[in-house]
């Protein structure tokens, strides 16, 4: 499996639809797209670059290929967050709570929910 790298927002997004699919054809992941739809071409380049990239393969059938994903949503997710973290919050999970915490104006409440379920884990 090759290292992840960050989806760009348009890979994420198509990313998006074939986890909550698990498979399907481009015309598939066309149809879950919102209004206006992207062209047919382009979710096809993006699923073939989402491919050269190892997030997810196919299955030929004939000249039409079924795609599905090779990375977990909750594996990307966990890479996502870590370099959130490292990038943005010096690696600090205190410093990334803190920060949604003053701009959520989040309640002792909340916290204390945060820090239970924490511990939890």
């Amino acid at each position: 499996m090759k290292d992840l790298k960050e989806l760009t927002k348009a890979e994420d997004q198509v990313m998006q639809i074939l986890w909550k699919l698990e498979k399907g054809f481009v015309k598939d992941i066309v149809e879950e797209m919102p209004e206006p739809k992207p062209a047919y071409n382009t979710i096809s380049t993006i699923v073939r670059i989402l491919e050269t990239k190892g997030f997810v393969d196919h299955k030929a059938y004939g000249k039409t290929h079924e795609y599905f994903p090779l990375i977990t949503k909750e594996k990307y997710t966990k890479f996502y967050l870590n370099n959130l973290l490292k990038g943005y919050f010096n690696g600090s999970f205190q410093n990334l709570v803190s920060f949604f915490a003053k701009e959520n104006k989040m309640d002792v409440k909340e916290l204390e929910k945060i820090l239970n379920e924490l511990k939890k884990q």
